[in-house]
């Protein structure tokens, strides 16, 4: 229903913009609807107007309901909402992953769930040859969609993903990039539901383990050295 309605708000830009109307978003409040409404158009540009906003009034109760429901619904999955803490991950993508996966407890590396929702490529290998095509698309497609819009978001939300994802794009291409962002999400999603973590916990681990090389590193560098007593070793002495 959301695709719909994306489509329908579309086709209503594509109206708008041929008006001269250019309001992106600001379209669907009060006052940029009521300019959209009051174009003069032909007779059934007129008509697919009204039917495309009739449409829209009739899709937007029927979505807000089911949000509802799912939020309602997620609210019963520690699981789920502990993968909300993601930036990028809303309801319906935490309670999918939960609900589809089932038991993270049987999958033994992030690999294994990446191949298990069809976002690894497909291996043609003969011989010394080995050829990786498109992705295998198998399990659940539904998953994979929502993984793939996930990711988008937290493209656009953290730094870090946001640079990789136009290292890749530069390199591979934007749809290749996309999935690959999507495979990270996943494996990601994966771990913090095995582990138990939210997303705070993974950058909490990653600070005390940057703190543990450093904390050996200066160990190393406050180590005081004899010189006097090395220049008159034997082995020096040899040299």
């Amino acid at each position: 229903m959301v695709q719909a309605r994306t489509r329908i708000m579309n086709q209503l830009q594509a109206v708008a913009l041929n008006e001269g109307l250019r309001c992106k978003k600001r379209l669907w409040r009060e006052r940029g609807r009521q300019q959209l409404e009051s174009f003069r158009l032909a007779r059934w540009a007129s008509r697919r107007r009204r039917d495309l906003l009739e449409l829209m009034d009739r899709l937007n109760p029927t979505i807000a309901e089911l949000t509802q429901a799912i939020e309602q619904e997620v609210e019963k999955w520690p699981e789920a909402r502990r993968l909300m803490t993601h930036p990028g991950v809303g309801a319906l993508t935490a309670l999918a992953f939960v609900l589809i996966i089932g038991n993270a407890d049987r999958f033994r590396s992030g690999k294994q769930i990446a191949s298990y929702v069809g976002l690894v490529p497909l291996e043609e290998s003969s011989g010394n040859r080995r050829r990786l095509g498109h992705i295998t698309k198998q399990g659940s497609s539904m998953l994979r969609f929502l993984l793939v819009e996930a990711a988008q978001v937290t493209v656009r939300s953290l730094p870090e993903w946001r640079s990789k994802y136009l290292h890749l794009m530069l390199r591979r291409g934007r749809k290749t990039a996309k999935v690959a962002m999507a495979r990270r999400l996943a494996v990601r999603l994966y771990w913090m539901w095995r582990q138990g973590w939210d997303y705070g916990a993974i950058y909490a681990v990653r600070f005390a383990r940057g703190t543990a090389r450093k904390s050996r590193w200066c160990a190393v560098e406050r180590r005081v050295i004899d010189w006097a007593s090395r220049s008159s070793s034997p082995r020096s002495s040899k040299s």
